[in-house]
Formats: C-alpha cells, structure tokens, sequence
C-alpha cells in the first residue's frame, strides 16, 4: 500500500518549519491533539476497511507527508492498528516543508534487512534560461526511502528462516511548483537516483511506490530496456486517478515494480467510501481532504491509497 497523507503534522509547533508552526495548535491551521488523533483514526480506519475489502489487512504501507516518527508512532500505537504488530522505518529529510516519506510493516510477516535514506543525485542541472546550472546540493527535496524486507519467521536471535527478499524504495518526487520548464529537470533527478538505486540491486524483487507528481504518460516512466514496469498503466488508460483538480482525474500515485514481479502483481486505486466527498463546484466524488485553504474539514488527504496486491500465482 501508499498513500500521501497531506500534511500529517502533530500539533506541536517545534520550530523546524514554516509548515511545523502553522500545523501546530496556535499556526494558521489551528491544528490540534483533537483533530490530529481524530485523522490517525480514520487512517487505521481505512486499513481495516482495506482487510474487510480483501480479506488481509497491508502488510507493508509506504506514506508521504509525514512530519516526524512521533505520529507514526500515534498512529500505531494510539489506534486499532496497535493490534497488527507494525513496525516504522522513518528517516528525517532535507525537505523545506519538514515532511518525510516513511514505511511501516507486520514484523509477523517480515524482517528488516537494511534501511537507508537515498539523497536526490547532486548532479548538475541547467537552469531554465540555459545560462547558467543549479548544484542539487542547493536543491533540498525529500529523500526516497531504500528499505530490503525479508518474509518468513525470526527466531529469538532475529534471523529469518530464508523467506523472500523484497527491496522497496518509497518516493515522494518534487511537485510542478514553479511551473514544467523549472520542475520537471528536478523530478527527472529524483527518477534517475530511483532507477540508479534500482539498478544497483540487479535481478531481484523490487517495488517502487510514491507521490511521483506526474502522470504515467511522462517520458520519465520511459523504462525500456529496465529491469521495471510500471503497474499504474493500465488504470490511467482507463481514466482513473489518484487525485481531483476542477474536475480532473489525474493519476500520480503508483507502484513500479521489476519485471519478474510485474506478472504476478496488480495495482489497485483503493475507492473507499468514507475518504471521499462530494464535488458541487466540478460534480463527481473527489477526496476528501483536511482542509479546504485555511478551512478544516475533517478529511484525511487530497490522494487516495493505492494498493500492490501480489499472488503466487495470478487468480
């Protein structure tokens, strides 16, 4: 499973942000313990929904627009989830916003091998005039998350008993903010430190999964001759999406796997039914987000889930 979860701030304002103070019980938002606690519940909420629907709950869920460890930790901990046994790989990012992407899963199901934050490539972009380059180091973005799960049991000393390896990389890549000509060569380097990773791993079990804020049309889901596929194609040639703008579907939320997953792997755009709301102003259901501007509304995030739903053996 992913899901960006739009702004998930606790309501502390710790100084790290302008987005840290006006997510905070005095910021701009309002944002409190109330409301905070009130949307960690409608996201556990959506897992059991996910485990009634398909008859298992996630056992692994990478997010974005994560703030810090401590609301994973509430989200877990402080909600029906803190039954499942999941564990949290978060590491703090570069971000302007202060927002991380994280990943959490069933320690009944698997074991961490390693996990590292991957930073953005530094190479040197040029600017949009042409006259001139941007050194990525003065370039701050989320960094994509590298965390290798090993299924099957661990014994009191923590090894496995040889299960499957699956290398997932969680990503968040920079938002068109700025307009294509200035945004799109930052995304591009955020897909090239992906595939980079990717290819470093070789011919083994990969899942690609984040916010990637472009559709699969982009040539950068161009991975010909790639050990990789992107499982969100056949959805976005039917219409579907992941998010609503003035009436638009768009789909920019996905999962790219390696090629001998992709036979027997579907991706799904979980519809569910209390994380959506009517549209008057464009009709149709869209997300149902936490704010609308600066007003509360009471929703969870601006995207919907998507889930990876991975068999033996293709139903």
């Amino acid at each position: 499973m992913f899901w960006n979860l739009e702004n998930f701030f606790d309501w502390k304002d710790g100084g790290c942000s302008g987005s840290d103070s006006e997510f905070s019980s005095f910021g701009e938002r309002h944002w409190t313990r109330s409301r905070f606690y009130t949307k960690c519940n409608v996201i556990a909420k959506t897992f059991l929904w996910i485990e009634d629907e398909y008859g298992r709950i996630p056992d692994v869920a990478g997010f974005a627009e994560v703030e810090n460890r401590f609301v994973l930790n509430a989200l877990l901990n402080a909600t029906a989830l803190r039954k499942y046994d999941y564990d949290v790989v978060h590491y703090d990012s570069p971000d302007p916003r202060g927002i991380d992407v994280a990943l959490i899963y069933r320690r009944s199901v698997f074991r961490k091998s390693v996990s590292r934050p991957v930073k953005v490539s530094s190479r040197h972009i040029h600017s949009p005039d042409g006259q001139g380059s941007v050194r990525y180091e003065d370039f701050r973005t989320r960094d994509i998350l590298y965390v290798a799960l090993q299924s099957g049991e661990s014994d009191v000393s923590g090894e496995s008993d040889g299960g499957r390896m699956i290398h997932f990389l969680v990503n968040h890549h920079p938002s068109k903010y700025g307009g294509e000509e200035v945004s799109a060569p930052k995304r591009m380097a955020a897909m090239e430190t992906m595939i980079s990773v990717c290819d470093s791993i070789g011919l083994a079990d990969i899942v690609c999964m984040g916010d990637f804020n472009d559709t699969p049309d982009s040539p950068l889901f161009d991975f010909s001759g790639r050990n990789l596929v992107n499982k969100s194609d056949s959805l976005y040639k039917r219409g579907e999406g992941t998010i609503r703008y003035k009436g638009k579907r768009d789909l920019i939320d996905m999962f790219i796997v390696s090629t001998g997953m992709s036979g027997n792997s579907v991706m799904e755009i979980c519809k569910v039914p209390f994380l959506t709301v009517w549209d008057n102003a464009y009709p149709g259901e869209k997300p149902f987000r936490t704010y609308s501007g600066p007003r509360y509304i009471g929703g969870v995030s601006d995207h919907c889930p998507v889930l990876l739903r991975i068999f033996s053996e293709m139903p």
